[in-house]
């Protein structure tokens, strides 16, 4: 049997795999590199090893790995790929684990190739023919974009563990709720025209600019009317992010797009909220009919809530130190949780970290992380 690699040469190893998920086809990348390096790993522990092609994807799998039999125990899920980096921002070649300061340098050190290394370390000890309850281990793919991997796996419904822990970055302290996100383009379709004659053409900037302070109206009575606590942004928020119209200052614009994202509160669904921004729109759509449409940029994700009492949050909270708490960004969880099992975020490193030049994992995480994953799996599989 090959020795399997320390910490510091599996992280390495992990991080020199590519696997970076865009939306724009010259940066996107399969994951099966990846994904075959951790399933020679777990192989060798012990792990029966099941490798899915996610489908509608390019060249993307998810791999599932379980060690003991019988019925519920952990599954520790993440996912394998990474977001596109800026090279010229980062200080050493991000495919390249750089040890330096106390931190390990790397795309995926932290978002969150990092976890697999932690579990590969802490499944080497198990006493693997103890366990009374089986040990899932899920890599997915396509997390950064359209979470394709996460979304097939819960559909395949293909195991049924008592708990759930997605190990993103969170500083070790239990993520219990987190905010939905979805992106829409309006497209306004004006009629172009010499700037000359205004009458003869429909300026579409002119009925964005409508539109548009009907969204502003909208993101006020998310903010007077909807709002959790648990959040730091206790409301659901509308954000414009993108704009585009026109060819020239002479001509009438014959078109204009504006790229918005909406980040729900738990509770809300996707169809409250397409009904929210057709309502807004509707005076609009009324004034220039068949001028004004939105279409989904992206598949949406479902925000998430692990309901108290949870036994699982009580035993994170008692091993980790650290009390719940809410995010404003999304994961996996909202899809694991539909397999029927308790879940909570719960994984080492910064979130502050994550989709930034220099991505580090500090040292100090490793006995944290592996101390806390080593009691998850006692408590739960044996």
């Amino acid at each position: 049997m090959t020795q399997l690699p320390n910490f510091s040469q599996s992280l390495s190893q992990l991080i020199a795999c590519s696997s970076i998920s865009s939306t724009q086809p010259s940066w996107d990348q399969g994951n099966k590199e990846v994904i075959q390096v951790l399933a020679t790993w777990f192989e060798q522990l012990g792990f029966s090893i099941e490798i899915q092609a996610v489908p509608e994807t390019s060249n993307k799998f998810n791999l599932l790995a379980k060690l003991g039999n019988g019925e519920g125990g952990l599954l520790l899920a993440g996912h394998s790929d990474t977001v596109p980096f800026d090279e010229n921002r980062w200080q050493s070649d991000p495919h390249k684990v750089l040890n330096q300061n106390d931190k390990f340098f790397g795309l995926g050190t932290c978002d969150m190739k990092g976890f697999f290394a932690f579990i590969l370390q802490v499944c080497k000890n198990l006493p693997a023919t103890q366990l009374k309850k089986p040990l899932y281990i899920l890599a997915t793919a396509d997390e950064e974009t359209t979470m394709a991997g996460a979304r097939f796996f819960a559909k395949s419904q293909a195991i049924k563990p008592d708990v759930a822990i997605i190990g993103e970055p969170t500083n070790l302290v239990p993520v219990v709720m987190h905010k939905g996100h979805m992106s829409h383009r309006i497209s306004v379709e004006g009629k172009s025209g010499h700037s000359s004659q205004p009458n003869l053409g429909v300026n579409a900037i002119e009925i964005m600019y409508k539109v548009i302070g009907q969204l502003i109206e909208l993101k006020e009575k998310f903010q007077l009317n909807y709002k959790n606590q648990a959040f730091d942004v206790p409301a659901p928020t509308l954000n414009m992010g993108a704009i585009s119209g026109g060819d020239n200052a002479n001509r009438i614009c014959g078109h204009c797009n504006l790229d918005i994202d909406l980040r729900s509160l738990p509770g809300m669904s996707d169809d409250e909220l397409i009904n929210w921004l057709s309502e807004a729109l509707k005076p609009l759509a009324e004034l220039y009919p068949g001028r004004i449409t939105f279409t989904e940029l992206h598949p949406s994700s479902p925000s998430f809530e692990q309901k108290k009492p949870s036994t699982l949050i009580d035993i994170a909270e008692e091993i980790s130190g650290h009390s719940c708490c809410a995010v404003n960004y999304a994961t996996e969880a909202p899809y694991i949780q539909q397999l029927g099992c308790q879940t909570i975020v719960l994984g080492p490193g910064s979130i502050e970290q994550a989709h930034q030049p220099n991505e580090f994992l500090a040292h100090s995480e490793i006995d944290k992380t592996e101390l806390l994953l080593t009691k998850m799996i006692q408590h739960y599989c044996l």
